[in-house]
C-alpha cells in the first residue's frame, strides 16, 4: 500500500472515530444516582413544606420536581446518545443532548417565573410558618443537594447535558441555604416576609444561568460558530501554517454537540501534486490547533467551482 493511501485510511478512521458514540458511561451512572436522590428527598421536602407552611421549602421541592425529570431526561439523553449511527442519522444521536439541555433550560426559567407571582401573594397575604420543622428540612436537604452536586461535579463540565443537571441541583442548594437562612430568621425574629423574599433572591440567581445554558443550546441548535474559534483567524492560520496554500475560503465551523466541533472549507492549492500532502497537512492542522477531528476539505488548484 503506499503512502497516501495509508495516510488516506488514516484519515478516515480518524473521522469515524470522531463520530462515535462517546463513552459517557460515568456521567451516566453520575446522573442515575443524582436522580434517585433528587427524587426522594423531593417527597420528603414537599410534604415538610405543606406542614410548615413554608414557600421556600415548596418553592424548592417543585424545583426539585422538576430537578428529578430534568436528570431523568439527561439520563435518557446520555443512553440515547450511544445509539450508532444511521443511514437516516448519519451524525447519530449525540443532538439529543442539546435537546435535552434546551429543555433543562426553558423548564428552569419556567420555574423561577412562578415563585416571584407566588411570593408577591405571600407579602400580601402572610403565611405562618413554622420555623423549626423548616430548619431541619433544610438542613437536611442541603446534605442530600449537596451530596447530588459532588457527584455531578466530576462529570464532564463541556457538556452541556451536564451543565443543564449542574444548574439545577445548583438551584436545590441554593434553595436550601435560603430556607435555611429563613427559618433562622423566623425563629430569632417571627419576621415571616423573608420566606417569600428569599425565595425570590435564589429564583434570580437561577435565572441567570438557565438563560446562559438556554442560549448555548440554541446556538449550537443553529448551527452557530463554536465559540472558541475566530473563522477570520483560522484561515489566516491555515495559510500560514501550510505554505502550500494560496488561498481558503467558504468556512463554515458549527458544532454537532458543544463540545463537539465540525468544519468544512475549501483551500486552493495551485500545484496539483501538492494535494494528497496539503490534504494531509490541513486536517492535522485543525485537529491539533482548534480540536476540530471531523473536517471536510474540499482541494482546488484555480477558480471555485461553487462561485
Amino acid at each position: 500500500m503506499n503512502p497516501d493511501m495509508r495516510q488516506a485510511r488514516s484519515q478516515a478512521r480518524s473521522q469515524a472515530q470522531s463520530l462515535a458514540p462517546p463513552s459517557g458511561a460515568a456521567d451516566e451512572k453520575r446522573l442515575f444516582k443524582a436522580m434517585v436522590l433528587t427524587g426522594i428527598f423531593m417527597i420528603a421536602e414537599a410534604a415538610g413544606g405543606l406542614y410548615a407552611g413554608s414557600l421556600a421549602l415548596v418553592a424548592d421541592a417543585g424545583h426539585m420536581l422538576a430537578d428529578c425529570a430534568a436528570l431523568a431526561l439527561a439520563w435518557m439523553a446520555f443512553r440515547i446518545a450511544r445509539r450508532p449511527r444511521d443511514v437516516r442519522r448519519s451524525y447519530g444521536y449525540h443532538r439529543v443532548q442539546v435537546l435535552a439541555a434546551l429543555v433543562n433550560g426553558a423548564l428552569l426559567i419556567a420555574i423561577v417565573g412562578w415563585i416571584p407571582f407566588e411570593a408577591v401573594r405571600r407579602l400580601f397575604a402572610p403565611v405562618e410558618v413554622l420555623g423549626g420543622a423548616m430548619l431541619a428540612i433544610a438542613i437536611v436537604g442541603l446534605a442530600v443537594n449537596g451530596v447530588v452536586l459532588a457527584i455531578l461535579r466530576h462529570g464532564d463540565h463541556d457538556n452541556l447535558n451536564i451543565q443543564g443537571a449542574l444548574l439545577h441541583v445548583i438551584g436545590d442548594v441554593l434553595g436550601s441555604v435560603a430556607a435555611i437562612v429563613a427559618a433562622v430568621v423566623i425563629l430569632w425574629t417571627g419576621w415571616m416576609p423573608v420566606d417569600p423574599l428569599l425565595s425570590v433572591v435564589v429564583a434570580l440567581l437561577i435565572l441567570r444561568s438557565a438563560w446562559a445554558l438556554l442560549a448555548k443550546a440554541v446556538h449550537v441548535l443553529l448551527e452557530g460558530t463554536p465559540e472558541r474559534i475566530d473563522l477570520g483567524k483560522l484561515g489566516a492560520d491555515l495559510a500560514s501554517a501550510v505554505p502550500t496554500i494560496a488561498d481558503v475560503h467558504h468556512v463554515h465551523a458549527w458544532s454537532l454537540t458543544h463540545e463537539r466541533p465540525l468544519i468544512t472549507l475549501h483551500a486552493t492549492v495551485p500545484e496539483a501534486s501538492e494535494h494528497t500532502r496539503a490534504l494531509a497537512q490541513i486536517k492535522a492542522f485543525l485537529s491539533e490547533t482548534y480540536g476540530i477531528s471531523h473536517s471536510t476539505v474540499q482541494i482546488e488548484t484555480e477558480r471555485c467551482t461553487d462561485d
